[in-house]
């Protein structure tokens, strides 16, 4: 049985949720969220709670319960408090800055590194070591993070690069030799 499946949602004040067939639509003070969810999932919307129930025990279904919950409530989540991921830049002479909506970065190639804000998404630079990429839609937000991440991955000996904050980089030693 699937723990978190069965967990109501509840749905705060300010967020109003229409369920059309299998589309679910959360529109919040943040902004609004659509998304298509498996034919197999019961979703009902009964007064402020939404469950989700499963037709039996395949794994299939089992496996889409939970998700499917979880999917929902970060759509409430993100409609009504944003979702945030902070990456640091650290390196000498590597830094971020935002030119209109276009963040610009310089890692260490020939070039700056230039990178249109997807819909949806913001971008803050408060420093230039830290870029906050900001937005509802919390896959979209770790999907350009991530991307964000691979411009510069960080290496392992000197801890150059971009990570994320929460991040711990494994540092190896350099070779023995000299000092």
């Amino acid at each position: 049985m699937s723990r978190i499946g069965n967990k109501p949602i509840t749905i705060p004040a300010g967020v109003e949720v229409t369920l059309d067939g299998s589309v679910i639509t959360v529109k919040g003070p943040k902004g609004t969220l659509t998304k298509e969810l498996h034919k197999n999932m019961k979703v009902k919307v009964e007064g402020t709670e939404i469950t989700v129930k499963r037709p039996d025990d395949e794994a299939l279904n089992r496996s889409l319960h939970g998700l499917t919950r979880t999917l929902i409530n970060n759509m409430i989540e993100g409609v009504t408090n944003q979702y945030s991921r902070v990456l640091e830049v650290n390196g000498v002479g590597y830094r971020a800055q935002l030119r209109g909506k276009k963040l610009v970065m310089n890692l260490g190639y020939s070039h700056p590194v230039e990178m249109d804000a997807p819909e949806g998404i913001t971008f803050e630079v408060p420093n230039p070591n830290q870029i906050i990429v900001k937005g509802i839609d919390k896959e979209v937000v770790g999907q350009t993070a991530a991307v964000i991440r691979t411009k510069r991955p960080p290496e392992v000996y000197r801890g150059k690069g971009i990570k994320y904050a929460e991040e711990h980089i494994r540092r190896k030693e350099g070779k023995a030799g000299k000092k």
